[in-house]
């Protein structure tokens, strides 16, 4: 299985994110990999299992896509919550979210979308193989996402 390495923080990842996606987030911290290094969520605007999903989705995306090179990305990249805790530590209040994630390489994906456009509804054309095929080119896994969210 591919593994991916963990982004780090040089600069603020509000700016990253801002950066990025064109998104103006009031968060700070870190990317979520540890209690230590969470993203600190200072407030939202919609509700907060919503927030921090898209948060993962970010870096995810940055992670599995934009720090890699253009043969290695990964797209079709989704986000599903498996899991979710509340800790409470010092009176600081994290929010502890497994997510797994599955993803396709970007030219593999590519191709399958191209396969389907111009085999669907076409005498000969397997639908139930194209979509075997896809699911066994797709990648999946867990990843843990913390977040401190004292102040929302």
């Amino acid at each position: 299985m591919q593994t991916f390495e963990p982004l780090k923080s040089q600069n603020d990842i509000a700016e990253i994110i801002s950066s990025a996606f064109d998104v103006g987030l009031d968060i700070s911290g870190d990317w979520g990999y540890s209690m230590q290094e969470a993203t600190i969520i200072s407030s939202v605007d919609n509700p907060i299992n919503i927030f921090e999903h898209t948060l993962a989705s970010m870096r995810t995306y940055v992670q599995m896509n934009m720090t890699l090179p253009k043969d290695q990305r990964y797209g079709s990249i989704n986000l599903n919550e498996n899991s979710r805790e509340e800790i409470v530590v010092d009176k600081q209040i994290y929010h502890k979210v497994t997510y797994q994630i599955s993803a396709m390489r970007e030219d593999e994906y590519a191709s399958f979308i191209d396969e389907y456009k111009e085999g669907y509804g076409k005498d000969g054309f397997d639908l139930n193989g194209h979509f075997k095929r896809r699911k066994l080119a797709t990648l999946t896994r867990e990843d843990i996402y913390w977040f401190e969210v004292s102040q929302v």
